[in-house]
């Protein structure tokens, strides 16, 4: 072989001999672009440097909206198959009693069903509900968003059960940092004190 690539001879490998690349072979990512988390210390991390406090991961709104959007169009879709469904059934038994539905009356139906439902997403995000609930478990690997915000809303009761306000940790943390600042500032003034009596 040319270049110190593969073996010298195929004899007794069992093998042809021919170099191939290893295609099921994955690199490891680094900590730059297509890296799923920030560096360990980087600005972008989740616990931040100056204050030590968790920044909660924020759902995009957008994807969330949509999730619920897609969700109404999937519950008229079926029920839009259900009435066509119907109506096949009707008009096979060919029943005096039954109306066939037309399709504008199909139509009519699948609005007014996606209107009620719209309307019950609108009050749902007024009240502050998730996307599949009040209290949805079980989400998929796919499901970022909807988890992050499930993880809000159950960081949210949790405060509440505890009597913490929203900002109270930041501020303390704030507070405790100026603590230090002061007390630096404190024993440095001390320490040119001590150098003027000298």
């Amino acid at each position: 072989m040319s270049s110190n690539v593969g073996l010298s001879t195929p004899r007794g490998s069992g093998t042809s001999g021919y170099v191939q690349k290893n295609h099921a072979f994955l690199r490891p990512r680094n900590n730059g672009s297509g890296a799923p988390y920030p560096p360990p210390g980087s600005r972008d991390n989740k616990f931040s440097s100056d204050t030590g406090a968790f920044k909660q991961r924020q759902p995009d709104k957008a994807i969330l909206e949509h999730e619920m959007k897609r969700d109404i169009e999937v519950k008229v879709l079926e029920e839009r198959e259900r009435l066509e469904e119907e109506n096949e059934r009707i008009e096979e038994e060919r029943k005096d009693g039954e109306k066939v539905l037309s399709e504008e009356e199909i139509d009519e139906r699948c609005e007014e069903l996606r209107g009620r439902l719209t309307r019950e997403m609108e009050e749902g995000r007024n009240r502050g509900k998730i996307a599949g609930g009040e209290r949805r478990k079980g989400f998929k690997a796919h499901q970022v968003h909807e988890l992050a915000e499930a993880k809000i809303q159950e960081s949210n009761r949790f405060k509440r059960a505890l009597g913490i306000r929203d900002g109270e940790r930041e501020r303390e943390g704030a507070a405790s940092a100026r603590a230090k600042i002061e007390e630096r500032r404190e024993r440095e003034r001390e320490r040119e004190r001590e150098r003027e009596r000298d």
